[in-house]
């Protein structure tokens, strides 16, 4: 099992409730891979730097899980098929970070 960080902007147009369905149906979507949710940051309504699909605000989820490689695919299949979320990007984390050493 591996460590990994998925950063979703969803639509601001999308309702909390729209949206927290959307984010419970990824869950779900992790969960049924045998991976496991760490946690789910909401990071709120932010403004963007440019626009993106004509949009020029959105907001922001972190999530964080446990999971087999396969489930990242899987998970941005189901990404790409809702219309609420129009960017996204997942990175694989450090199992142990690497802690600075002191210069004496």
């Amino acid at each position: 099992m591996r460590k990994f960080e998925t950063l979703l902007l969803i639509s601001p147009e999308l309702a909390a409730d729209a949206r927290d369905e959307l984010l419970a149906s990824l869950a779900g979507v992790i969960e049924r891979e045998q991976g496991q949710i760490v946690t789910t940051d909401h990071w709120g309504m932010r403004d963007l730097a440019y626009p993106v699909k004509k949009q020029m605000r959105g907001y922001y989820v972190r999530l964080e899980y446990v999971a087999p490689g396969d489930t990242v695919a899987e998970l941005e299949r189901n990404i790409r098929i809702n219309d609420g979320v129009f960017k996204f990007i997942t990175v694989k984390l450090e199992e142990e970070p690497e802690v600075a050493k002191e210069v004496a």
